[in-house]
């Protein structure tokens, strides 16, 4: 019997290379992640990722996980929000990635927990957190339900889980943003980057990534509840929250 397979953009590859595959991605990146998250969004995730800190809603005192939170932007506004009584653990299965999130929380002067670990398999313990982000991971995922799963376990009862991620776009904006993804975006993954390769996949792993509906469901099936969605930027990017009841 061959081994499973699953997809890595639009290539089918068997299930355990997916998981090292994307972690050549991100270690590729991780040195330019940030300028080349300003330079391919004309500096717009800042303000996606404003609003999810906004519909967080995180308190003083409030316990916060940021699953694969990598450079660390959530995790730093979080931080802030949640003050010195609360706690915000950062989280990233890429060592680089994480390591470039620690250096910007200690610039910050923010000492914080920093914990590489496979979103698949969180550990934590059962209802810990009051809130639990994952921005732009949970698309390269190998087992996206399982991370959803272990998401809503950690969350304490009346817990929320915010998922921001690429979706679909407003179709009759389609064309363009097709001509953007896929002949702008490796070219600057190449100039800038010097990673073609890496964009390529980015471009690729967007169209394979479930719409506003599909995620819904899936994050229904996990076991949260009230899930709704926003659009953002006519469907680039959706935000959605549910939580634990």
């Amino acid at each position: 019997m061959s081994d499973p397979t699953t997809h890595f953009g639009y290539e089918q590859v068997p299930v355990p290379e997916k998981a090292r595959r994307v972690a050549g991605v991100f270690s590729s990146v991780a040195l330019r992640y940030n300028l080349m998250n300003d330079l391919m969004s004309f500096g717009l995730h800042r303000l996606w990722k404003a609003f999810a800190i906004e519909i967080a809603a995180v308190r003083p005192g409030d316990r916060v996980l940021d699953v694969a939170g990598g450079t660390a932007d959530l995790a730093r506004a979080l931080a802030r929000r949640v003050g010195k009584s609360g706690e915000v653990w950062l989280t990233d299965i890429n060592r680089e990635m994480l390591a470039s999130g620690r250096d910007r929380l200690f610039d910050d002067g923010l000492l914080m927990p920093v914990v590489q670990c496979d979103a698949e398999h969180l550990p934590f313990p059962h209802a810990y957190f009051d809130c639990v982000t994952v921005a732009f991971g949970l698309r390269n995922m190998t087992h996206k339900d399982l991370a959803l799963s272990e998401m809503r376990r950690v969350l304490r009862p009346g817990g929320r889980a915010l998922v921001l991620e690429f979706s679909r776009v407003w179709k009759p904006l389609e064309p363009l943003y097709d001509l953007y993804s896929f002949k702008v975006l490796p070219w600057l993954g190449r100039r800038v980057a010097h990673d073609e390769a890496s964009y390529r996949y980015l471009a690729e792993s967007i169209r394979m990534h479930p719409d506003q509906a599909a995620l819904k469901s899936m994050m229904e099936r996990a076991g949260l509840e009230r899930v709704e969605y926003f659009n953002l930027s006519a469907g680039v990017v959706a935000l959605h929250r549910g939580y634990r009841l």
